[in-house]
């Protein structure tokens, strides 16, 4: 059966416009115009990232602490990791634009729900929108275009998930003062200089229909036109010979089930999971963790709009570093850039512990570093599955992968807001409130650094049979 064929288990309900052999490139097909697609979803998803910026309005809109709010933002990421791996052997054998419009629809109707709990004043509905039925559609959307992406670039694996997964890191970069702008449209008392100033429930909930009309928008555009590559298409000048000089990389193929049997898919979860519980706590307190850092007395030498703008900072760090270190790994390899993002993200949260608050700059820059660790541990990984476990199944290998950032989502939060709920009330935390988060995270950098060392080429043993490879679509 060709590999564009839809398989013994595609879904033979899609619409005929829909399906992976409706989308097969045409000879003379640009690769080039793949990327953009993929960053079109990645760049909507990736708005989960600026929670931070309506943080606050939610805590005082609710009377709750930021433990109950930040739970939102955690549900959303467990979706995320666990839908990623139920569907990911579904997106790759239905291909790219179905995982794309199903994953679209469900991000949008996760801001409407969720703007319908806000307005009605009821927490469990945000949890259920934007957490549950958003957190589905974060979760097809993040890994829609992965497998796709890896074919068309066999030879720069790095690079190619670099340039579409920056997108999700880099989603926040728009985000982040699109939301400013629009919370002060919608409530004229709300002032984004002013660090006292919250915006009202209402303002967050027209900011939430606003939001997921616009992504469905661009979603849909991402999924009209993405292409798979034809069964016999390589790129021009590519020798596949090269892969076996490589250290690391197979040439054979491992199923998403017979993945998870290895002891590597499960060194790579503990990376990936310390890597993630270490940066996400940053994001997803970015905003008053910065004004926190450097507050005197009750007030803030950093304005609610500065901390704005440190968020959508910290959103290009996050994304450039999906970028150049995802592209980095294709020239050092995946292990040893693995061992760069834990072992300086030790050094880097050290720092920020005990010298983050000396000056504003320092502490941007840590925090930046940090994040473009972070960012460039999620764009590296998938290329890293490749390496261990060949094209077949990348992309269900993945969607399980994503499922140590489920509980990345909730530990990193849980830790941090955890630590802080127990030092005072928001607004007026200083530095030292921090301290025992930090040093948490430097401790889970040390045991991913060493669960990245005990990596090892995967065992003949989980090897597909050549005829299976063949079979079904990867």
């Amino acid at each position: 059966m060709p590999a564009n064929a839809p398989g013994p288990s595609a879904s033979t309900w899609l619409p005929a416009p829909l399906r992976r052999e409706s989308i097969v490139a045409p000879p003379g097909f640009s690769r080039w115009l793949i990327p953009p697609a993929a960053l079109a979803v990645h760049l909507c998803i990736g708005q989960v990232y600026a929670t931070s910026v309506y943080k606050n309005a939610l805590v005082e809109h609710f009377d709750a602490s930021l433990t109950s709010v930040g739970v939102i933002f955690s549900i959303a990421i467990v979706v995320l990791g666990v839908s990623a791996a139920l569907f990911g052997t579904w997106v790759d054998r239905n291909g790219p634009r179905a995982a794309m419009v199903v994953a679209a629809t469900f991000w949008s109707a996760g801001f409407l729900v969720g703007a319908l709990g806000i307005a009605a004043g009821q927490l469990w509905l945000v949890y259920l929108g934007y957490g549950v039925i958003g957190g589905i559609g974060l979760g097809i959307g993040y890994i829609s275009p992965v497998s796709t992406l890896i074919k068309w670039f066999p030879d720069r694996p790095g690079l190619a998930t670099g340039m579409a997964i920056m997108g999700f890191g880099g989603g926040a970069l728009i985000a982040s003062p699109l939301s400013s702008r629009l919370l002060a449209l919608y409530d004229s008392s709300y002032d984004a200089s002013d660090a006292g100033s919250v915006a009202s429930g209402s303002a967050v909930a027209g900011l939430f229909v606003t939001l997921g009309v616009v992504y469905l928008a661009f979603m849909l555009f991402g999924a009209w036109t993405v292409r798979v590559p034809a069964d016999d298409w390589k790129p021009e000048g590519w020798d596949p010979g090269e892969v076996e000089q490589k250290s690391l990389v197979t040439t054979a193929s491992v199923s998403a089930a017979n993945a998870i049997k290895t002891p590597q898919f499960w060194l790579v979860w503990v990376v990936l999971f310390c890597n993630v519980t270490a940066g996400i706590g940053i994001l997803e307190q970015a905003s008053p963790m910065i004004q926190d850092f450097f507050r005197d007395g009750s007030a803030s030498t950093v304005t609610a709009a500065a901390a704005g703008g440190f968020v959508g900072l910290l959103s290009i760090f996050n994304m450039a570093g999906r970028f150049v270190w995802s592209s980095t790994s294709d020239v050092i390899g995946r292990k040893p850039v693995y061992a760069l993002y834990l072992g300086g993200g030790i050094v880097l949260y050290l720092l920020l512990a005990f010298a983050g608050q000396s000056s504003t700059a320092l502490f941007v820059v840590l925090a930046a570093l940090i994040i473009s660790f972070y960012g460039g541990g999620f764009a590296t990984a998938p290329a890293y599955l490749r390496d261990l476990f060949g094209t077949f199944q990348v992309g269900a290998i993945h969607g399980r992968l994503l499922t140590a950032w489920s509980l990345a989502g909730v530990v990193g939060p849980l830790i941090v807001n955890g630590f802080l709920d127990a030092e005072g009330e928001p607004g007026k935390l200083t530095y030292d409130a921090y301290h025992p988060a930090l040093v948490t995270m430097v401790v889970l950098l040390g045991v991913g650094f060493v669960a990245n060392l005990l990596v090892r080429p995967v065992a003949e043993r989980f090897h597909e049979p050549e005829r299976r490879t063949q079979e079904v679509p990867a």
